[in-house]
């Protein structure tokens, strides 16, 4: 099957709907050509209403955190955007529900497959990492997100765990300034070396 029959296989993709507040609106973006992905959690209500990734405040930090523009964001022969659950899975009491199980089971290796460009995989948030790095061995299952943020060079120049850029974040970015001070610079240069080739 082709990327682009999978993809369409995975929009029309009603698997989890009664489990979903609004129902099923699978929401990503790829490219055979992609050298970058990212790889988030699950949409979030303004995403889902609109259906474009990362549409809100958490894309315009993540966009100034790659050093990109939307019109360079959007372009699927850079990126592909494709977050662990793609329908947004309702909000919980601290902030939206985690992504539903079903999803990546279901799809997440057959699309990983069609991607043979990769250079670059920005896992964001617990679930991505877990997927992208646990899965494979890399890291302990029970290590904290900081934990492995903190042992970034270890996957570079091929991976970069990433905390989630939501607003909802915004101490845990307080707290630890090294981020943007010491990883932000080398994720750019990274990201404009790829996407000008």
């Amino acid at each position: 099957m082709s990327l682009d029959n999978l993809l369409e296989h995975v929009r029309a993709c009603r698997v989890c709907e009664e489990n979903l507040p609004f129902g099923a609106r699978p929401v990503l973006q790829a490219s055979s050509q992609a050298r970058i992905l990212i790889a988030g959690q699950a949409p979030g209500r303004r995403v889902h209403a609109t259906g474009l990734p990362f549409n809100d405040p958490s894309g315009d930090r993540l966009r100034q955190w790659l050093g990109v523009d939307r019109q360079q964001f959007y372009d699927a022969r850079l990126f592909a955007i494709m977050p662990m659950g793609f329908c947004y899975p309702g909000t919980g009491k601290s902030g939206d529900l985690p992504p539903r199980p079903e999803c990546a089971p279901l799809w997440r290796k057959r699309l990983m497959a069609e991607l043979p460009a990769l250079e670059l995989v920005l896992p964001i948030g617990q679930y991505a990492i877990n997927w992208h790095l646990a899965e494979q061995g890399m890291i302990a299952k029970k290590q904290t997100l900081t934990e492995t943020v903190k042992q970034w060079q270890q996957f570079w120049p091929h991976v970069l765990p990433m905390p989630h850029p939501s607003p909802r974040n915004n101490l845990w970015l307080r707290r630890n300034p090294w981020f943007e001070e010491e990883i932000i610079p080398h994720l750019q240069q990274r990201v404009q070396s790829l996407i000008n080739r």
